[in-house]
């Protein structure tokens, strides 16, 4: 009998704490947390295509999330055994070795606590009938409070270059202020955001355009 539904989490909830094995050791997930932004981000199964590609490109990319002061988990549905057996292989692949600690959640305890489970495709199951995680990406700030969600079905790897931008997004945005308008980049216009008004508008931000009174844009300093 498959396990009750968890309550969804939303934007703003605070990430629930759990107790994990992982590659490099145990953890406490608030603790591991500590005052760093986190990206946690879950796997269907060990030794799945999609699953090593996305695993060597993030730790390829490791360096750039730490330069923003980001830390990386991962998580997939097999035992630690496996999960070292399957770093040798995406190192093989990719060329990138996996540094970053990645949880053994045989039993989808993290799965279900952070409702990473597949309810879409009734077939994505292992030999114990148990639904696999889907492709979960978690962004915890500082606070422990859970900034961004991406879900992804199995078949469709993520795209770490988001991964990324939302990042710089969320930084930028606390940091000055401002929202991002899509597609945005650090470098590009950003967006004032609409609680700051009037006269403290534009001494905060002295090249302020506005387009329309709910839109105005402006230029960060290049070393913001």
């Amino acid at each position: 009998m498959a396990a009750e539904r968890t309550a969804p989490l939303r934007l703003g909830s605070i990430a629930p704490n759990f107790q994990a094995d992982t590659t490099t050791g145990p953890i406490d997930f608030h603790e591991f947390i500590g005052d760093k932004w986190t990206i946690l981000f879950s796997h269907p199964e060990d030794y799945t295509p999609v699953c090593t590609t996305e695993l060597g490109e993030m730790a390829r990319l490791e360096p750039e999330f730490k330069k923003r002061g980001v830390q990386l988990i991962g998580l997939s549905a097999n035992t630690l055994g496996s999960h070292e057996g399957w770093i040798k292989d995406i190192n093989d692949v990719t060329g990138s070795l996996v540094g970053f600690p990645i949880i053994a959640d045989k039993e989808r305890k993290v799965a279900y606590l952070y409702d990473m489970i597949d309810y879409q495709d009734t077939t994505n199951v292992d030999e114990k009938g148990i639904a696999f995680t889907i492709r979960s990406v978690f962004f915890i700030d500082p606070k422990k409070v859970i900034r961004t969600i991406l879900s992804y079905p199995a078949s469709t790897g993520r795209n770490s270059a988001e991964i990324l931008r939302i990042i710089d997004s969320l930084q930028t945005g606390d940091k000055h202020t401002v929202t991002t308008p899509i597609n945005w980049v650090p470098g590009d216009d950003v967006i004032v955001h609409p609680s700051i008004k009037g006269e403290e508008a534009t001494r905060r931000f002295p090249d302020l355009r506005a387009v329309k009174p709910y839109l105005r844009f402006t230029t960060l300093p290049k070393d913001a």
